[in-house]
């Protein structure tokens, strides 16, 4: 079965080390809860992450990787005086891999979000010269989220081109993680306020602020992509509706019109069958697509995992590849 992931990693030594000091102080213990010598999950090699050629495309001819969309980590942590060149060059050498390596890759673009409107150009820029295929965002930028007016530029830029927004876990403002998280083991504390639970909650609460704030009443089109079985918002679906009616809101669809007609879901690589069945019964296989987020999770158990769902033969195709393929309009040779 030929198998697209939407999620997977590529690391820029230039954009992460100008966001060090950002992402330091959002969660000072990250890097030693992190490190590849631990053994805990989630903590891949630099080496492997900035690796675009033969070892990543090795990886996936491996364990069944038809094609994975790349997306360049965080640049939502960048200072504005560096964010743009920095994001252009980090598109630029996304862009060459896929040139490189055309039925095996495409590309997210990164954006300059702390430079709204040069984030919007820069989408433009990678949508109609590069090729890329939407945009990966990594959570809030200076504390703000989307649909703070300063970003409406780029969600306006998204729906024009009719590109999806993969909206991605970030680590929580340092307010949030002060009153949620500490008072723990340092080291408990990074993996609680990121891996394990906060950044679930982050996005989700920051995709529930668009539907709140009217993002896809102004852009009824647009579409976001939440990893991870929709971070959380799926299974809350009935509970979103009964406490904030249209009534309420002033909204001019139900919350859960909202997931079931703006929001693609993908797994992540949380490979969990029960997870699966729900997603499946609250919004059906065609709003669903996969992920692994390699190098974060390993490639292994990506195509048993599909292998194994109950479902039609045809709904695990659109899982697979054929509903990425819609949506990003990737080659289907």
């Amino acid at each position: 079965m030929k198998i697209v992931t939407l999620e997977e990693h590529y690391l820029d030594v230039a954009v992460a080390r100008a966001s060090a000091p950002a992402a330091q102080a959002l969660s000072p213990h990250f890097a030693a809860s992190y490190d590849s010598d631990s053994g805990l999950p989630y903590t891949p090699s630099a080496e492997v992450l900035r690796d675009l050629d033969e070892g990543r495309i090795a990886d996936m001819d491996r364990h069944g990787i038809s094609m994975q969309v790349l997306s360049s980590l965080s640049t939502q942590q960048l200072p504005a005086d560096v964010a743009v060149d920095l994001v252009r060059a980090t598109n630029d050498t996304l862009a060459d891999a896929v040139r490189r390596h055309p039925t095996r890759f495409a590309a997210f673009a990164a954006l300059p979000t702390s430079v709204p409107d040069a984030a919007a150009a820069e989408l433009d820029r990678c949508v109609g010269e590069l090729g890329c295929v939407g945009t990966m965002i990594m959570g809030r930028t200076e504390d703000e989220f989307l649909s703070a007016p300063r970003f409406d530029p780029i969600l306006r830029t998204a729906a024009a081109l009719r590109v999806p927004i993969y909206l991605h876990p970030a680590v929580p403002p340092r307010a949030t993680s002060a009153s949620n998280y500490e008072g723990l083991d340092p080291l408990v504390i990074a993996r609680f306020q990121t891996s394990a639970w906060g950044w679930h909650q982050e996005t989700a609460v920051h995709f529930l602020n668009l539907v709140l704030s009217g993002v896809f009443d102004r852009y009824p089109d647009l579409q976001v992509i939440l990893g991870h079985w929709g971070e959380m918002v799926p299974f809350y679906l009935e509970r979103l509706d009964e406490a904030l009616p249209t009534r309420l809101t002033k909204l001019e669809r139900t919350m859960a019109d909202y997931v079931r007609q703006n929001v693609y879901l993908t797994p992540s690589g949380m490979f969990s069958q029960a997870q699966l069945r729900y997603c499946v019964d609250v919004l059906g296989t065609e709003r669903i697509m996969y992920s692994v987020d390699y190098p974060f999770v390993g490639n292994e158990g990506a195509a048993a995992f599909l292998d194994e769902a109950d479902l039609p033969e045809t709904a695990k195709e659109d899982i697979a590849h054929g509903t990425a393929e819609r949506l990003l309009k990737l080659p289907t040779a």
